[in-house]
């Protein structure tokens, strides 16, 4: 099997999802692709101190609004209907980050009364040898790096924007996408058209300001596979924590159903029957909020894996 390497350059970055745009890469399926990536806000890779600001990298803002994305991949063979297996052998951050609160107009700083500038900013170092990140003002918190915006794009043609998280992937946000992780979504568009983005060293579950702590992303190493027995509606994973799935939509009730619905199906395919599926989730699935700030809301399921060892299928 094939490993490349893929540099953020002006001929692998993009701001938006589009089946318009051309394959950076074309892999086989078993093939790996090391990712460097930028931050989410275009900041230039190579900057020493992570106590001043990096200068941005140039791109066209009309064009590219979005998150600054490294891609797309085609695996050679995928076609709509499948699922892609994207597995996440490895992640590490670069050595800078940032995060803040408040200070800018949303709807969650209005709900909060936080909307008057300006915002709380803080710069952090990080350290991907003892797992830690340190603040300008001496604050240190342990990292537990992941990628936030993964995907493709769907189907319908067009620029679409890398906020949302959709059905074939995006931003989804979901702290549990560590490395060891595989994440499974839809596929729409032949190709695929893998893109990834927006480096988190840390996140809690909703991440309520709207920016995790941001991060480069010194490497992202992802596996790909191509899966034809597998349909889904919505991504899930495996992961760490256990078996995920996702639902998104602007309505957070809608996306829980989703999650729930998803989590039915999985159990289904280990040979529940879907009634009993859904008794064992009451006892044994945790719904997490992904993320709230993204406009499309998302929720996951986590099955963890050792929950039903002993408990196959009933007879009743």
């Amino acid at each position: 099997m094939a490993s490349y390497i893929l540099e953020p350059t002006p001929a692998t970055l993009h701001g938006h999802y589009s089946p318009d745009l051309p394959p950076v890469l074309t892999i086989q399926p078993g093939d790996t692709v090391h990712f460097r990536t930028l931050d989410a806000g275009w900041s230039l890779y190579d900057h020493a101190d992570p106590f001043t600001p990096p200068p941005k990298v140039p791109c066209d803002r009309d064009r590219d609004p979005g998150h600054a994305l490294c891609g797309p991949i085609a695996i050679a063979g995928g076609q709509p209907g499948m699922t892609l297996a994207a597995h996440l052998t490895d992640i590490r951050p670069a050595h800078r980050g940032f995060s803040c609160g408040g200070g800018f107009q949303s709807y969650w700083n209005e709900r909060l009364g936080l909307t008057e500038a300006p915002e709380w900013f803080v710069r952090w170092r990080l350290d991907p040898e003892t797992n830690t990140a340190t603040s300008h003002v001496g604050q240190r918190l342990s990292m537990r790096p992941f990628v936030g915006n993964l995907g493709m794009p769907p189907a319908e043609p067009g620029r679409h924007s890398t906020f949302p998280p959709r059905y074939c992937g995006g931003n989804l946000d979901c702290k549990e996408l560590v490395a060891g992780s595989t994440l499974y979504p839809p596929i729409a568009v032949a190709g695929g058209l893998f893109s990834l983005g927006d480096g988190h060293a840390l996140q809690g579950d909703g991440e309520a300001s709207g920016p995790a702590l941001e991060c480069p992303m010194e490497r992202v190493s992802v596996r790909f596979e191509l899966l034809n027995d597998m349909p889904l509606r919505m991504p899930q994973a495996d992961t760490p924590a256990g078996w995920l799935t996702f639902g998104v939509d602007q309505d957070l009730d809608a996306a829980m159903w989703l999650a729930l619905d998803g989590m039915l199906d999985a159990l289904e395919r280990r040979g529940y029957h879907r009634k009993e599926a859904l008794m064992l989730a009451s006892l044994t699935v945790d719904l997490h909020i992904t993320q709230i700030v993204s406009g499309t809301k998302g929720v996951h399921a986590i099955l963890p894996h050792e929950s039903l060892v002993d408990c196959p299928p009933g007879s009743a």
